[in-house]
């Protein structure tokens, strides 16, 4: 048995309702009015946490405008940027953090970040963030993984472009660093990603492998996908989010509208409180609905003595009689005393 992760003053285990994060990512397009309204509007739609972004341009890339330092690929968002200035666009700038820290924690929903490098570590540790998320292009960062172990702080990391092998050696790393509370999020990496490549029935394979809770990093549009990973296993759902798509920033295109992430809280709970038990046989709350299944039913007047027929006795709602398996037994069988039309047969009618 997996024990519970506390974040905040959330579980999250098995016997918990998804932990649902909103992550705000370059989306407050630069304004700090902006992100603290994402904020607001995350808690009001009821998200369970909102995260950030902690690095600088320079702490992730070097500004250099030529080769790989373009992006080249045509079907990207971001077509034709240089990483430097994608990220200079994008970076939450650390000054804010306090403010985005203490709006979070107005509005009674859980604020925690993902650091690039060990500084943003340490400047995230002043602040006492109570988790640590660790993104799919860090988790082969080992030297981060290791910082940000050695917190003691629950770390929920992303799986995209990696190998089996790849999240073999990072959680390795994070569990040889003190690292004792972990999700693993099944996470890929395209932007927007498509229902057809999110293959969540990894899901319960990174449970089942790795000892510990596992979860979603979801990319894709809709909620359809995250729902479906829920009814798989995964506790912890984490979506971008945005106020308005229609006012641009750097990750609107896939970030979900207020209206669409209070669905997908909503729904998500749903899909959790649906996956139950393994259940047979009537609950007592279906036992009022027994009267719309069939059973046996006297259709005619019957004196006593009479045999039963199929001029007399037929399978039919209500379902307050005997079941209609004993019908062709009863056949040939004789009442046992007067009887009228509507009369359910129970055994203490047979002579």
């Amino acid at each position: 048995m997996i024990p519970d992760i506390t974040i905040g003053n959330t579980l999250i285990g098995k016997d918990h309702k998804p932990f649902i994060i909103a992550e705000m990512s370059g989306n407050h397009n630069q304004s700090l009015d902006k992100a603290l309204a994402i904020i607001d509007a995350a808690a009001d739609a009821g998200a369970h946490a909102v995260k950030i972004q902690t690095y600088t341009a320079d702490t992730l890339t070097i500004n250099v405008s030529h080769g790989e330092f373009l992006i080249n690929d045509p079907k990207s968002l971001w077509n034709g940027r240089n990483l430097y200035d994608l990220y200079q666009e994008a970076y939450t700038p650390w000054e804010w953090h306090q403010a985005i820290f203490d709006r979070a924690k107005q509005r009674g929903i859980i604020c925690f970040s993902t650091p690039f490098d060990d500084t943003a570590v340490d400047f995230l540790e002043q602040l006492n963030a109570p988790a640590y998320k660790i993104a799919s292009f860090e988790n082969n960062h080992l030297p981060l993984l290791k910082k940000v172990a050695q917190t003691g702080k629950p770390i929920i990391m992303s799986t995209g472009i990696s190998t089996l092998a790849d999240i073999e050696i990072a959680v390795k790393t994070l569990k040889e660093n003190g690292c004792k509370d972990l999700v693993l999020l099944k996470c890929t990496s395209t932007y927007p990603a498509t229902p057809q490549n999110s293959n969540i029935l990894t899901i319960p394979h990174l449970y089942q492998l790795f000892k510990c809770y596992a979860g979603l990093s979801d990319h894709t549009l809709g909620i359809g996908v995250a729902v479906a990973a829920v009814a798989l296993g995964a506790r912890v759902i984490e979506k971008h989010f945005t106020i308005d798509r229609g006012e641009g920033g750097v990750d609107a295109a896939f970030s979900m509208e207020p209206r669409e992430f209070k669905m997908l809280v909503e729904e998500s709970e749903r899909a959790f409180l649906g996956l139950g038990q393994v259940q047979y046989g009537i609950q007592e709350d279906e036992k009022k609905s027994l009267t719309f299944k069939r059973s046996i039913y006297i259709i005619a007047d019957m004196e006593k003595g009479e045999a039963f027929s199929e001029k007399n006795i037929r399978i039919i709602r209500p379902g307050l009689g005997l079941s209609p398996k004993y019908f062709d037994a009863l056949i040939g069988k004789h009442v046992n005393r007067d009887v009228t039309r509507g009369t359910a047969l129970t055994f203490d009618l047979l002579g």
